[in-house]
């Protein structure tokens, strides 16, 4: 390995006497570049370098050459002083550090994916290097990325790309798409950019037509607003051609003649666009019949350009999209904005053109549901009309217009609808309540709710929550304090979805639940022991949402720091109280050490010492409890929770401690181990 890279650091040795010689560099520089260099070259002969060795180095040698060239661009005269001059500092040859950076990086690279032959986004940064510097390498490169990748469409479009562009070859960047979707038949991305390169060669052939005095406007289709496109239909007569006079009709009958004659010729480019479109779109569909982007991005395409036929093959796109995609509710839905607002026009609409294009798009959902009545069909019409009303409305309206009051009632129709035919889903449903929400309706959004978790959604956990919301905010509105039967139905009503529900379905519920009755000591402790029953069928969390946890930080904030341990001591007699919960208790009861509790770092301990009974292959917890000792305790404390953390775990290399317990064991210092009885007593044992 030492000779191969005394080897190349030797190669280097006629540019680095040309950089000295050029002033370039100093020889301190050049150590430090060699020294550098040195690294990187064995770095890359390690057994099993790394693709970021090579990245490194080439960042490197980037720098080098980009400081290089400064340098020598600064140490050239600023002005020339005449041709003669010129001439010499042209013909003067490169010297050998000129191009030798650009030579290293490149073998850099070559070496590189040679060792990561499956890395493509390390040759698309080789081939962007060598497109970068014209060296003249890009063709071999790219050849052997399609050797390797002929899969992969992006190295196919990349290729064409180049050809099209850097040298104008249509035929070869042609060639290269066909060979590629030869290869890649299923690629959408191949066939719209085979399709885009057709349209752009075909532009470029209408701008020379017209540059040529040949031919007038181009493939692309100016965009003009509706209004503007109305003003002109209505005021033809401004439009005079230029160096003509306006004579009597009858005198030019026989040259409006010739004129509509001529207007009639199609131009031969759009014919031929027309004809190359419809074959490229006819073999996508061919090899993608079932890719409904596709036929998007098609149509995308289309709208902004000038065909023979535009509105044949927009309707021949639509009809096949019809009736190959009329049973997903995506097509529907994308039908509905299509008509909406379609691509050709970009520019703000009128008021009329607005609602009449509105109007156009609910003519479709409603055909949508009557073909394909379903509760996502109901979904994008019910959010089609929430946005419709959201954009009429505004910002600075406060209430709503007769327009958006219609299209609102049109709404909550809907929504009634979709539960009459039976399509209505629990996110339906929690969008029509809103909706009465919204609109300050709130008996019926009471009345719905309850009508919805008494029949459809008895155990639906987001309508349970919306009703609890809504009648605890209606009873307390305009009361001081709720009365003793609006407390009890609201509790039963409360209690009714806490019994039905799993504790992590009913999270927001039990949440809502506790702070409303977190000054009702009756009513809490009723409450407490609902979660008591739930604690013992459901079993503790040992992540995410711990419904014990929960009560315990409500008792603290409430009642002081007395009444939470008696909390936490009740919830962790349980059976497999939890994990989340140890960890609350203790992170409170270190708190309260570290603030001076005598009792808070023993009150700790038993909590570590009880959880470890449950999760004694945990890591992290022995860990932290190491760390706690290691604070707060003695160092004969944390060498005792060292030692047994290494006794019991059965991976103990996932514990990252060092071994404070070689002590105990040299000397023969017995450790002691509190054991947690039935009752959740702790006592002290000592262990030879």
């Amino acid at each position: 390995m030492a000779d191969v890279v005394q080897y190349r650091m030797e190669r280097m040795l006629p540019e680095l006497d040309d950089l000295e010689k050029e002033e370039l560099f100093t020889r301190r520089e050049l150590a430090e570049i060699v020294k550098q260099r040195r690294n990187f070259e064995f770095r890359l002969k390690r057994p099993s370098p790394l693709k970021e060795d090579y990245l490194a180095y080439i960042d490197y040698e980037t720098k080098v050459d980009k400081l290089r060239c400064l340098r020598k661009k600064a140490k050239l005269p600023e002005r020339e002083d005449n041709e003669e001059t010129k001439m010499k500092k042209k013909r003067k040859r490169k010297s050998v550090s000129d191009f030798a950076g650009v030579r290293r990086i490149l073998d850099i690279y070559r070496l590189a994916v040679t060792r990561f032959t499956g890395d493509l986004e390390l040759w698309f940064r080789y081939l962007d290097f060598c497109k970068e510097r014209r060296n003249g390498r890009i063709k071999e490169v790219l050849n052997k990325v399609i050797g390797f990748h002929s899969k992969q469409p992006s190295v196919w479009i990349y290729k064409a790309a180049w050809e099209f562009d850097n040298y104008s070859n249509v035929e070869a960047a042609r060639n290269t798409m066909l060979q590629g979707l030869r290869f890649c038949k299923n690629s959408e991305d191949l066939w719209i950019e085979y399709l885009r390169m057709e349209l752009t060669f075909l532009n470029k052939l209408k701008a020379r037509k017209v540059a040529l005095g040949e031919d007038e406007g181009s493939l692309v289709r100016d965009k003009i607003s509706a209004d503007e496109q109305q003003w002109k239909s209505e005021n033809k007569d401004l439009y005079m051609p230029l160096n003509e006079e306006r004579e009597n009709d009858d005198n030019n009958e026989g040259s409006d003649i010739e004129e509509s004659k001529s207007t009639k010729k199609v131009d031969k480019l759009e014919e031929v666009g027309f004809g190359m479109i419809k074959t490229i779109y006819s073999e996508a569909v061919k090899s993608l019949p079932s890719s409904f982007t596709l036929r998007k991005r098609f149509l995308e395409i289309l709208e902004p350009i000038n065909l023979a036929k535009p509105g044949e093959m927009r309707e021949e796109v639509l009809s096949d999209m019809k009736r190959d995609f009329s049973t997903e509710p995506e097509y529907w839905d994308w039908l509905a904005k299509f008509e909406y607002s379609p691509a050709s026009t970009q520019e703000e609409m009128s008021e009329e053109v607005t609602f009449s294009r509105i109007g156009k798009a609910i003519q479709v959902y409603e055909d949508a549901i009557k073909v394909l009545p379903s509760a996502i069909m109901f979904k994008h019409y019910a959010k089609f009309l929430m946005g419709t009303v959201a954009l009429l409305i505004g910002d600075n309206k406060p209430s709503l217009d007769s327009q958006s009051a219609s299209y609102m009632s049109h709404l909550l129709g809907l929504y009634q609808k979709a539960d009459t035919i039976g399509c209505t889903n629990e996110e339906l449903a929690c969008e029509h309540i809103s909706i009465y929400l919204q609109l300050g309706r709130v008996d019926e959004a009471r009345k719905l709710a309850q009508n919805l978790c008494c029949g459809k959604f008895p155990n639906s956990a987001k309508v349970r929550v919306l009703w609890a919301s809504i009648e605890m905010k209606h009873f307390t509105r305009d009361l001081i304090s709720p009365s003793k039967d609006t407390l009890l139905s609201i509790f039963e009503l409360v209690k009714d979805g806490l019994t039905r529900l799993s504790i992590s379905e009913a999270e927001s519920l039990w949440v809502m639940a506790l702070k409303f009755f977190a000054s009702q000591k009756h009513y809490f402790d009723m409450l407490v022991e609902v979660a008591v029953t739930s604690l013992i069928e459901y079993r503790g969390s040992d992540e995410g949402f711990s419904l014990s946890s929960v009560i315990v930080n409500f008792v603290l904030q409430k009642d002081g720091i007395a009444h939470a341990r008696e909390m936490y001591k009740r919830f962790t007699g349980l059976p497999r109280p939890g994990l989340v919960l140890y960890r609350t208790c203790i992170e409170l009861e270190t708190n309260l050490a570290s603030n001076g509790d005598k009792t808070g770092l023993e009150n700790a301990r038993k909590l570590y010492f009880s959880a470890l009974q449950t999760y004694d292959q945990d890591s992290s917890l022995w860990r932290d409890f190491w760390l706690m000792e290691t604070k707060m305790g003695t160092s004969k404390t944390a060498s005792d929770v060292s030692w047994r953390a290494r006794k019991t775990l059965k991976d103990s290399s996932a514990l990252s401690l060092p071994d404070l317990s070689s002590n105990c064991i040299n000397f023969n210092i017995p450790c002691s181990w509190p054991v947690v009885e039935g009752d959740g007593a702790v006592t002290s044992e000592i262990e030879e």
